[in-house]
C-alpha cells in the first residue's frame, strides 16, 4: 500500500495565510466603516460631493440641498415643542427660507441651530437660545 507523504509545513503555512487574510479583511472593513482611508478615497469622495452639487472641499455627506454634510455625533436632532420653537424663530428670521435640519449646537454659539437654505439657495445657519430668541445668523 502506497501513501503519498505531505510536507509537514503545509498546515502551518495554510493557517498563517488564513490569519493574514482575515486580519487584512477586517482592517479593510473597519477602515471603510470609520471613513478613514488613503488619499484616493478622499479624492473620490470630493468628486462625489462635487457631482452631487456640493462645493469642492465640502464636509462628508454634503449635497446641494444639504451643504453642511452629515449630522455631527455630538449634536442631537430636536423634536416636539423645542423643534417647533426653533423652526418658528429661524423661519421668522430668514424670510422665504427652507429648514434642512434643526439640532443642538455643540460649538457654543447658542443652545440650538437651524441649518437652512435661504430663498436664493445660499446656506444659512440660525442660532437660537433656549428661550427661542435668535442669537445670530451665519451665511456661507
Amino acid at each position: 500500500m502506497s501513501t503519498m507523504h505531505r510536507p509537514a509545513l503545509t498546515k502551518p503555512v495554510a493557517l498563517a495565510a488564513m490569519v493574514v487574510g482575515l486580519a487584512a479583511g477586517s482592517y479593510g472593513v473597519a477602515s471603510a466603516a470609520s471613513g478613514s482611508g488613503n488619499s484616493s478615497s478622499s479624492s473620490s469622495s470630493s468628486a462625489a460631493s462635487t457631482a452631487s452639487g456640493a462645493p469642492h472641499g465640502a464636509p462628508p455627506g454634503a449635497t446641494a440641498s444639504n451643504p453642511w454634510g452629515n449630522q455631527r455625533s455630538d449634536e442631537t436632532l430636536l423634536t416636539g415643542d423645542t423643534l417647533a420653537g426653533v423652526k418658528a424663530a429661524a423661519l421668522a428670521k430668514v424670510s422665504g427660507g427652507t429648514i434642512v435640519r434643526v439640532e443642538t449646537d455643540a460649538d457654543g454659539h447658542a443652545a440650538y441651530e437651524a441649518h437652512m437654505l435661504n430663498a436664493d439657495g445660499t446656506p444659512v445657519t440660525v442660532y437660537v437660545d433656549k428661550s427661542f430668541n435668535v442669537v445670530s445668523v451665519e451665511s456661507r
